[in-house]
This record gives C-alpha cells, sequence and structure tokens, in this order.
C-alpha cells in the first residue's frame, strides 16, 4: 500500500481510535528496534503468515534509512531449497535474546509450542509486541500489544498491519528544515486535496 492509500485509510479512519493507536505501536516497534539494533524477528502462527507486513516493513526501513527495521520472517513450514530469506524457521526464537525485538502477528490463538518459544525469548531478555486478535495469553506475554478483534467493524488485521508498517518508516525519519516536505508528505496533502469537496461558491 503506497503513502497516497494510507493516507486516504487514514482519512477514512479519522475520528476513530485506529491512526493514533497504530501510530503508537508503530512507535513501541521503532523506540524498541533502531536504538539497540539487535535485530526484528516476525513471526505468524501455523495458519497465517505475516508475509505482506514483512514486505511492508522491508520497504519502510529502505523509505526512511533505518534497516533495523527490516525483519526476519520466522517460518512455521521451511522447505528444502527455499531461498535463505524465507529458510529461517522456528529455531531461530531459541536464539533470541537481550536485544532483539520479537514481532508475533496472531489473529486467532497461536498453538501452545509457539507461545512457549516466545515465553522463553522473552525470558532471555528479548522484546516482545504483539498484533492479535484480543487473546489474553498473547497480551500477557507481550511488552506491548495491539488488539483488533474480529468483530471490530470496517478494520481488520491486514488495515492495521498497513498503517502500523507506514507509521513506523514515517516516525523513523528525522525532521526536515523548514519549509521543505518530505515526499510522503506531499502524497498525503495531494490526497486529501483530490478527496475534499470542492469550496462553495456564492
Amino acid at each position: 500500500m503506497d503513502a497516497v492509500r494510507v493516507a486516504l485509510l487514514r482519512e477514512v479512519l479519522a475520528g476513530t481510535e485506529w491512526p493514533a493507536t497504530t501510530r503508537c505501536f508503530a512507535g513501541a516497534l521503532r523506540s524498541s528496534v533502531v536504538p539497540r539494533g539487535g535485530g526484528l524477528l516476525l513471526v505468524g502462527t501455523e495458519e497465517y503468515e505475516p508475509w505482506h507486513l514483512a514486505a511492508h516493513l522491508v520497504d519502510e526501513a529502505a523509505w526512511s534509512g533505518q534497516p533495523e527495521l527490516s525483519p526476519t520472517l520466522v517460518r512455521h513450514r521451511v522447505r528444502p531449497g527455499d531461498p535463505a530469506h524465507l529458510a529461517v524457521g522456528l529455531g531461530r526464537l531459541e536464539s533470541a535474546g537481550r536485544g532483539t525485538t520479537l514481532l508475533m502477528v496472531a489473529p486467532h490463538r497461536p498453538g501452545p509450542g509457539l507461545l512457549e518459544r516466545v515465553h522463553d525469548a522473552r525470558r532471555a531478555g528479548a522484546t516482545v509486541l504483539a498484533l492479535d486478535g484480543g487473546d489474553a495469553e498473547v497480551r500477557g506475554l507481550a511488552h506491548e500489544s495491539l488488539a483488533v478483534p474480529e468483530e471490530t467493524a470496517g478494520v481488520d488485521l491486514d488495515i492495521v498491519q498497513h498503517l502500523v508498517s507506514a507509521a513506523a518508516g514515517e516516525n523513523s525519519l528525522p525532521a526536515e528544515p523548514r519549509g521543505r516536505r518530505r515526499l510522503r508528505d506531499r502524497l498525503s496533502r495531494l490526497a486529501d486535496q483530490l478527496t475534499s469537496p470542492p469550496p462553495v461558491r456564492w
């Protein structure tokens, strides 16, 4: 999802909690990953792999000049012959410790094997964040969590992942001198102009 679509999405969701809560969660992600430089691990459940979030975070890392935002996707099933960036299995969580940030995306309650591994990583010093469907045990494991219940009208986990990844990249950009606008700011302003009603003429 590009900057214009994210801006339009935020406009649609203006007046709800989502723009602010996703920015807050993105700030927690950024502040955990960037200063420590220990790496970002991204893991889903056995039924749900967060491919799109991984791709968006890679893009945001490049846009923002913060390579620490680029995650390692940890997969439940790794096949022989998978390329290196898709060949990281759950065993990687066993070496997660101090300085590592672990972002778990769990639309539904994860299996006990994943929860145990995440718990062990937290005990070893990893910072755990979760985007989830509201499961109490997931929230209990996470230092910071953002719940997206299935019954939330008009917003699902995919939309929230777009907002979080975009905000993580935006928040990490240094302030620019007055009078200069980043490309994203210009695109956002253009989107606002394109979607605003025409002025009333008397």
